[in-house]
């Protein structure tokens, strides 16, 4: 059985990437991928509005009021009918790997919910982002996993969507990826390049840094993970001393 792909992009005055976005799709199409939603949350700027018009005659494009990059992401699963999805931000790109071996892993293995791989980083930085194995310690002390992650939409549907209401925006992929780790999902990385990860200035993730403390007490102060917030004090202090060069040296001198 052919298990298909819908591949969500939440756009806001990016058009000048969102063509090369598009091509990259394009590029590593396999058989699985059923369809292409854009969502666009409100954009202003003139160039991201002539190519979201122009890419209209081949890919869904829906026209929203600015609400944020949850409400975005929401609005094109909740329409998309693929079994996976796999969220791209409008400035990054994706390859092959994600269309070709990840919807395969995911058919084999239906305790697994999210596949995820290392990026190629484009722009202003060059080189490989190797991400981790997935390891829920490390997830609850801080987020390592990118939005650019297949999953099935039944975890989208489990953990009931993205946040639409962060008091700053930036945060919710981590928001989504604690709720589903909590929901008894598992994570798997592919050993490859799957994507490509834009780094420009002015991007979300530069501005949320400057509201770290703000977006830390939102998200663990809500019900479902006020417990991980009780927690995080003593993980991030187990997490250094694991790191740490004496527990290394301790493990090799203590080894059988």
């Amino acid at each position: 059985m052919m298990r298909s792909v819908s591949i969500v992009i939440p756009s806001y005055n990016l058009g000048v990437f969102l063509r090369e976005t598009i091509e990259s799709i394009e590029a590593a199409r396999t058989p699985a991928l059923r369809e292409v939603i854009i969502v666009d949350d409100g954009s202003t700027d003139s160039e991201t509005i002539k190519v979201l018009k122009e890419l209209e005659s081949e890919y869904t494009v829906v026209w929203q009021a600015n609400r944020g990059l949850g409400a975005a992401r929401n609005a094109a699963i909740r329409m998309a009918t693929g079994e996976f999805i796999l969220p791209v931000d409008a400035d990054n790109r994706i390859r092959r790997p994600y269309l070709a071996e990840g919807p395969e892993l995911l058919a084999r293995q239906p305790d697994v919910g999210v596949v995820y791989a290392d990026a190629e980083y484009i722009g202003e930085k060059s080189g490989r982002w190797r991400v981790p194995e997935f390891n829920f310690a490390c997830l609850v002390d801080k987020n390592f996993l990118d939005a650019c992650a297949l999953f099935r939409k039944r975890v989208w549907e489990d953990v009931g969507g993205y946040d639409e209401h962060p008091p700053h925006l930036g945060w919710e992929d981590w928001d989504f990826w604690l709720r589903a780790s909590i929901k008894g999902w598992r994570f798997v990385r592919l050993n490859d390049v799957a994507w490509e990860y834009r780094v420009r200035p002015g991007s979300m993730l530069s501005a949320v840094n400057t509201n770290a403390k703000v977006m830390d007490d939102y998200l663990f102060t809500k019900a479902e993970l006020a417990p991980l917030g009780g927690i995080r004090a003593d993980v991030h202090r187990f997490i250094n001393i694991e790191q740490s060069m004496e527990y290394r040296l301790g493990r090799v001198l203590l080894a059988p």
